[in-house]
């Protein structure tokens, strides 16, 4: 059995020069003809150059349900709350002290959308007998008659007799208090 050499003797033995710097012949490559070269097919190509896109149109075309979906529960929410609120018909109700009372209750509205017809029942002092109907404005378009109608009093120049104010669809209607019923405003 030969004797190792020493680590050392391995790690500095000198290499051949020769084997060491020796550059590879160059090889010549056969070149490729037109021939023998297939082109690429139209589809592959224009697919290829646009294969990019495809998540960008996926993401567009995800986009459209969310919103379109989310529209649409949002309109099936805010129907369900008003439906909750204010029941079918849109029916909304508030006592108030409009100066045709003859005691200390205060008179009862009730203010209803009937198929897009708003119609304003008041109670004088909560007395049924003397009851008073007005006719307010009709509401167009689709869901009419799922439109709430709310009422609000606001100070007149005649104190203790509050106009009413019929809000319905960002537009509100005023009602002048004239001294035992309300009246429209007449347009100048």
């Amino acid at each position: 059995m030969p004797a190792l050499a020493p680590k050392s003797a391995v790690r500095d033995r000198p290499v051949a020069p020769d084997v060491a710097t020796e550059v590879p012949p160059w090889i010549a490559r056969a070149s490729r003809t037109k021939s023998t070269r297939s082109e690429p097919a139209p589809f592959r190509l224009i697919l290829g150059s646009h294969l990019g896109l495809v998540p960008i149109g996926v993401g567009m075309l995800l986009m459209l349900v969310i919103v379109v979906a989310g529209s649409s529960l949002l309109g099936w929410v805010q129907t369900a709350s008003d439906d909750l609120h204010y029941g079918r018909p849109r029916t909304f109700q508030m006592d108030a002290f409009v100066g045709h009372e003859t005691g200390s209750v205060p008179s009862h509205f009730i203010a209803l959308n009937l198929q897009g017809q708003i119609e304003i029942i008041e109670l004088p002092g909560g007395d049924p007998t003397r009851a008073r109907m007005y006719v307010g404005p009709h509401i167009y378009g689709p869901g009419a008659d799922l439109v709430p109608v709310t009422l609000r009093f606001v100070a007149s120049s005649q104190p203790h007799h509050p106009d009413m104010l019929i809000l319905f669809q960002n537009t509100q209607v005023v009602l002048h208090n004239a001294g035992g019923t309300f009246e429209p405003v007449p347009h100048t």
